[in-house]
């Protein structure tokens, strides 16, 4: 099945995630953000630790289903006597709800500036490698 992926995310994350039923995360990173920007409600999503330049086939991750999305835009003003300087930062936050785990197949997309797609398989806990 063809995920969004969000790299990166830290393995204490994950074990929240896999542990407490719910999970908001709040993504910063240029190429997670592009991705957050391609989900709605009730779609899944793939979070694994590997980067974005170390996602290859056999990448170990978490499925999770979005139960909820924000974007926001912050608008940060810095002013001295001499300049004032403005600066914008947007953010997503995803409420995430975990699902189970899984394994890349492929690597569909990893392009900078468009949502990171996989197509991996769903793995029962019994399953070892």
């Amino acid at each position: 099945m063809e995920y969004i992926t969000f790299t990166g995310i830290a393995d204490s994350v994950l074990e929240t995630l896999k542990n407490h039923n719910l999970r908001t995360l709040e993504l910063r990173s240029p190429q997670n953000f592009f991705s957050a920007l391609h989900l709605s409600p009730g779609d899944s999503v793939l979070l694994t630790p590997s980067r974005l330049q170390d996602l290859s086939n056999g990448t170990m991750g978490l499925v999770a289903r979005v139960v909820q999305k924000q974007i926001s835009t912050h608008a940060l003003l810095m002013a001295n006597e001499l300049y004032l300087e403005e600066r914008e930062a947007a953010t997503a936050k995803i409420q995430l709800k975990c699902r189970c785990m899984a394994r890349v197949q492929t690597v569909i997309s990893n392009e900078i500036g468009k949502p990171v797609l996989v197509d991996a398989r769903e793995i029962s806990c019994y399953e070892a490698r």
